[in-house]
């Protein structure tokens, strides 16, 4: 099986993928789409609505933004291989990523979000056979849509898209520091400490345990 796209389209494709405008579109584009898709998957599986962003405020799972960035730097000149062949790369790229997100997030946050554990063939609770498989079948479908992607990012008016892209950029930066002053005054409303100002009181009203429980599956406090 044949996916590949034509010479010129592959050229034009490898030129547009080293564009970092175009692929911080992609990061954001996978962040909105893996929260939806995660969040549309809970709430059919078990019937309840779970945020599954990765900031306090805002639709951004950035695991899957990074995600999206790892597999269109793996697979763009790949676009001509077997399915089986882009199956192993997503498989083997998406399985290393979400290993070192799992790390990296509990060495910041000092937890991490997932825990596979009683997953069958997991690693260490960070990684398992089936999310890596889903990881595999993702490649393949990423590598059809990601031209039709790179097409609509270019049909945006560059200039409002550059001035988006900063202000996402800061907005992001704010949300993440924000995210870690919530979770750590979380932590403090959890061992009975009191606001000290009237800030702290609004997080724990809008921004207190159960709002965090809920985002990071009961992992947060630990």
């Amino acid at each position: 099986m044949d996916i590949g796209l034509g010479i010129g389209m592959e050229k034009n494709l490898e030129k547009d993928v080293k564009n970092i405008y175009n692929l911080f579109w992609i990061f954001i584009f996978g962040s909105v789409a893996g929260w939806f898709i995660e969040g549309l998957w809970t709430f059919l599986k078990k019937g309840v609505l779970i945020n599954h962003s990765a900031v306090a405020i805002g639709p951004f799972n950035m695991a899957y933004g990074l995600g999206a960035v790892v597999l269109t730097l793996l697979l763009y000149k790949r676009t001509k291989d077997k399915a089986w062949k882009l199956f192993i790369l997503g498989f083997l790229g998406g399985t290393i990523l979400e290993y070192i997100m799992s790390v990296g997030m509990e060495f910041v946050l000092g937890f991490s979000a997932w825990n596979y554990s009683a997953k069958f063939w997991n690693l260490n609770g960070r990684v398992s056979l089936l999310y890596s498989v889903c990881w595999g079948f993702l490649a393949i479908i990423w590598v059809k849509v990601l031209p039709t992607f790179i097409r609509f990012i270019k049909k945006m008016d560059f200039n409002i898209g550059k001035k988006m892209t900063y202000v996402l950029i800061v907005f992001l930066v704010c949300d993440m520091i924000f995210t870690y002053v919530a979770l750590d005054r979380s932590r403090e409303e959890s061992k009975g400490i009191p606001p000290a100002n009237k800030f702290e009181e609004v997080l724990d009203k809008s921004f207190n345990k159960e709002f965090l429980q809920n985002m990071f599956n009961n992992n947060w406090s630990k």
